[in-house]
């Protein structure tokens, strides 16, 4: 049956409004909470001085605690310019999830203390043994939960010459003891060892390989080589401010090892993954491996990357080598076949 005149006349018409409509712009979001709208709400409550939402929050998340990781540690980011932990720990005091927030609160507090006093101010030790004693308060009121041990080990590097080894291995057996592939804290413990802090390139990428080969088929923790690359990189960027650029520096990214590492992490890693949902607490380990792959040049390995992204870009590692949004939009256009 011939269409009639008025679908013809109609099908023009749209072909003509399509025609003139401009592609969409793709802009990443760089959400914070990566997509947790349940976090998101809760840390907008701790901002104002509402603690309750905080506490049903992490009650829900129970012990799923790379969840729960990312959720205190964003939480602890918002927290540290308020009193509202505080107040959470007055109306509950033997609530152990207002000790364990409290605790990465302080952390995040001499963190904050540390960098306003700039190089070479640092922060008072006793300060720092106050710091310790709050995440061991907390750990000794949730026996089960990792997360005093990430603090430990996250402020561990204050400390001016670090702490002692039979310190730092005895926090590190107590993380593993209860979540011995927790991301985070393999990327404190990581930064510990690297140049910027107490150890050296050699002894980070150490540290990076040894866990990336012990972590079972489907963890997270081969990234450590691309964070430890990372690393590196701000390193010898920030040391050579001002200077000429570091001589062969150019291959940092692509030279034969770091090409192989960036396919073995995603062997490791997401080789055989089924396509779905990227959880909240991948999102900025994601980003490392696309950002490492497309500086080597990988374009297969950060086209599928990007697809399983979608818009959930961070902040970290792009900002370390120029503008987070270009850098994100320029690759992504490179590698995606017809992006917008």
């Amino acid at each position: 049956m011939a269409p009639d005149r008025r679908s013809r006349r109609h099908d023009r018409g749209s072909h003509r409004r399509t025609a003139g409509r401009r592609p969409e712009v793709f802009t990443p979001e760089f959400d914070p909470d990566h997509g947790d709208r349940a976090l998101t709400t809760a840390r907008q409550d701790m901002v104002i001085g509402r603690w309750q939402g905080v506490r049903d929050l992490l009650r829900e998340t129970g012990e799923d605690w790379p969840l729960r990781t990312h959720r205190v540690r964003l939480l602890s980011h918002a927290a540290a310019g308020s009193t509202t932990v505080e107040a959470w720990r007055a109306a509950e005091p033997d609530a152990p999830d207002a000790l364990v927030l409290r605790a990465a609160t302080e952390v995040v507090r001499v963190f904050n203390e540390a960098i306003a006093a700039g190089r070479g101010g640092g922060v008072d030790r006793a300060r720092l043994d106050v710091t310790v004693m709050a995440c061991l308060g907390a750990a000794d009121a949730h026996p089960a939960d990792p997360l005093p041990w990430v603090s430990l080990l996250t402020v561990a590097r204050l400390y001016e010459g670090g702490v002692g080894r039979a310190e730092l291995r005895r926090w590190w057996d107590e993380l593993r003891r209860r979540d011995p592939y927790n991301t985070e804290a393999h990327v404190q413990v990581l930064r510990y060892w690297s140049a910027r802090w107490h150890g050296t390139h050699g002894s980070m990428y150490d540290f990076a390989r040894d866990a990336a080969g012990m972590a079972p088929p489907g963890s997270a923790l081969p990234v450590l080589v691309q964070v430890a690359r990372v690393e590196e990189y701000r390193y010898v960027a920030e040391g050579a401010r001002g200077r000429a650029p570091v001589r062969g520096f150019d291959q940092h990214w692509k030279h034969e090892l770091a090409v192989l590492e960036v396919r073995r992490t995603w062997e490791r890693w997401i080789w055989g993954r089924t396509y779905g949902p990227v959880r909240p607490e991948e999102v900025v380990e994601l980003n490392y491996l696309a950002h490492a792959a497309c500086y080597a040049g990988e374009y297969d390995t950060a086209r599928q990357l990007f697809t399983l992204l979608g818009r959930r870009a961070s902040w970290v590692p792009w900002v370390y080598t120029g503008d987070p949004e270009e850098q994100y939009v320029r690759w992504r256009a490179v590698t995606v076949p017809d992006a917008v």
